[in-house]
């Protein structure tokens, strides 16, 4: 693996930067882990006492139903009261939760009290349209301030989000619309991507379109300057501004008990059907803040931006949750970061003097493929702190980061954590932890983790096990109680979370996260089931069976490849190419799109009949093949590879 050339370069934090963090040198980080991980119950006590709570807990830990633990039981708090109220009380109202800019240019400056004002009026414009306490609220808008309020304005009043990436299909929405009986959806006429208008509510309206359990639709008209065709719907649609312009500021924050839903998230297994992992209150509340804190160092004066989309779980507990609840200036951006040109982050660090910066690899790939030019003339210097997410970086971007944008005097957080788990897992303190390019390092605090084999066998070299449950670990598979155990709890004996990644440990005890084990896929951090593309593929009547893999990609990370079986006598070309990618375009996204699709008259299988996606990997990656013999009907595989090699040339 490449990584190994790197593990033995180290990267120390610079004094400058220790001598004022949160966590300062490893023997602090290895007094706290090591109290985190004897006695977890007094160290989350602690940390939970920073924040507001209506009724303190009776017990931090539940385990008697493992796996469904309960954190903070007998606590009552809220989420939107700890991330708004909390901080305007302490006098801190006036200062800027929310730096916006959209794509066109057009920005916004948002106070944490002004902010607190706008979740109050759209909270009652909620309620006054019938919905309560455990409903399940589908929001489906861009990177917008509305985005924001729309998330705090259902924690508030005990209402369960559901956000859906404003880049998923309408088949998409309908599907995580029936699978939680969605009640009402918060989306905007449009929004910008590349200069280009995407008009959402169109998509909104097709997908809810045989969802009778909606009841209700609020619109925000994202179209103002430059209107946008938007069909309302008499008795059911309303627009966002009309309605909160109604509303009384005030609304008192429901007293949420520890182990109530605060959101849905859907995200991909290694069946087709996505799963909606449920987060719960008050474990969700501690580790989001907790984790926001230490990782990013955060102060009182510190500009943060996190690229992220507030679709994905990063959004949720990165750029709302965890960071309002410690009361930080975040930037927040609209659009694409090569719009109108390549150099529009540089530009807005510059703009806003951010100081701590967090993307994904596949962004920081990409930089580096448009040049250096860009950073020309560019004054980074307000950086202090640059992070990454979503996927392992390679270490020669790892290394372009630190040098090119970071200016080798910033720290860089590699975390490693998911959807599932809440909030960071793996990495480093950026006080405290030596770094090495391309890994996430030590755990964090509370967070046991083991490397295993199968059987259970600790190696050097396996499989990531977590030993212990943390407050943000999900809490379920919504409707499948049976499946979340499935997914999460299998090996093992039950005892330990399994995340379904790989892993090995280095001779420094640092932990290197190899990939997934199982069929998922990791796309520019969105991660993809194999089967959940497969099922697609199999819906069209000219195809009998289809196998997708992940390959390595240059900016991507892992770009799809997809080999497709066609029923005998059917055609198969260009044509049937466009109509898969349609099909995917429609049912997922775009951004699921295979890099190729090649067409055969069967899969290279088993005598037994089972598919060898490894060999389908080897194709796609163009290695030596061995010994095929073994396969029912090794020709096939010789053909796909020529395929393939042609389709490369």
């Amino acid at each position: 693996m490449e990584s190994i050339t790197h593990e033995n370069r180290k990267f120390a934090p610079l004094a400058a930067f220790s001598e004022n963090a949160h966590i300062n040198s490893m023997e602090s980080y290895t007094t706290l882990y090591q109290k985190s991980i004897d006695d977890p119950e007094a160290f989350w006590a602690e940390a939970a006492t920073d924040l507001h709570w209506f009724k303190k807990w009776d017990t931090v830990l539940d385990a008697s139903e493992a796996p469904f633990y309960k954190w903070f039981d007998g606590s009552r708090t809220n989420l939107s009261y700890n991330c708004l109220d909390r901080h305007i009380n302490e006098g801190r109202g006036e200062k800027i939760a929310i730096h916006w800019e959209g794509e066109p240019g057009d920005v916004r400056t948002i106070s944490y009290a002004e902010l607190h004002e706008e979740v109050c009026r759209l909270a009652n414009a909620m309620k006054s349209k019938g919905v309560q306490k455990g409903d399940r609220i589908g929001i489906y808008l861009p990177m917008i301030p509305e985005l924001a309020v729309s998330v705090l304005a259902c924690a508030r009043i005990g209402a369960v989000h559901s956000v859906i990436f404003a880049g998923f299909s309408a088949d998409a929405i309908r599907d995580r619309v029936l699978d939680s009986e969605t009640r009402m959806v918060i989306t905007a006429d449009g929004g910008y991507r590349r200069g280009k208008i995407l008009e959402l509510k169109k998509i909104v309206d097709e997908g809810i379109e045989d969802c009778p359990c909606i009841k209700d639709v609020i619109v925000v008209q994202r179209g103002d300057a430059h209107p946008i065709d938007c069909p309302m719907k008499d008795e059911r649609d309303c627009w966002y501004h009309e309605e909160v312009a109604a509303m009384s500021e005030v609304c008192p924050a429901e007293e949420m008990e520890a182990e109530d839903l605060l959101f849905l998230l859907y995200t991909s297994g290694t069946t087709g059907k996505p799963k909606g992992v449920m987060h719960t209150t008050a474990g969700y509340q501690v580790f989001s803040y907790l984790t926001s804190k230490y990782v990013f160092d955060l102060k009182p004066d510190d500009v943060y931006w996190c690229t992220a989309d507030v679709g994905w779980i990063t959004g949720h507990t990165y750029i709302i949750y965890g960071i309002m609840q410690n009361c930080a200036t975040q930037v927040m951006y609209e659009g694409a970061p090569n719009h109108p040109d390549e150099g529009r982050f540089w530009e807005i660090i510059e703009k806003y003097k951010v100081s701590i910066f967090y993307t994904a690899p596949t962004a920081i790939r990409a930089f580096m493929k448009w040049g250096d030019k860009w950073l020309v003339d560019r004054d980074l210097s307000s950086l202090r702190l640059l992070g990454t997410v979503g996927e392992p970086i390679n270490p020669e971007a790892w290394i372009w980061y630190h040098k090119m944008i970071g200016g080798e005097r910033c720290p860089i957080v590699d975390t490693w954590w998911q959807t599932e788990t809440g909030g960071h897992m793996l990495t480093p303190m950026p006080g405290a932890t030596p770094t090495k390019p391309g890994c996430a390092t030590l755990p964090f605090f509370g967070i046991d983790t083991a490397i295993l084999t199968d059987d259970g066998e600790e190696v050097d070299v396996g499989i990531l096990a977590i030993k212990q449950p943390w407050p943000g670990m999900l809490r379920g598979i919504y409707g499948d109680p049976q499946r979340f155990k499935e997914a999460y709890w299998c090996k093992w004996g039950g005892q330990y979370y399994f995340p379904g990644d790989g892993a090995r440990r280095d001779e420094d005890g640092y932990i290197w996260i190899t990939g997934r084990v199982d069929d998922v896929v990791n796309v520019s951090g969105h991660r993809i089931g194999t089967a959940e593309l497969e099922s697609v593929f199999v819906e069209h009547p000219d195809v009998a069976e289809s196998a997708v893999v992940g390959v390595p990609h240059e900016i991507k990370g892992q770009g799809l490849i997809a080999f497709v079986t066609v029923i005998d006598g059917r055609d198969y070309d260009d044509h049937l190419r466009k109509e898969l990618v349609t099909m995917i375009d429609k049912s997922i996204g775009k951004f699921a799109r295979p890099e190729r699709i090649l067409f055969s008259s069967d899969l290279p299988k088993t005598r037994s009949g089972k598919i060898m996606r490894r060999i389908l990997r080897d194709i796609a990656e163009g290695k030596e093949l061995g010994n095929t013999t073994t396969l029912a009907d090794p020709s096939v595989v010789e053909a796909l590879q020529a395929q393939y090699i042609a389709m490369s040339q």
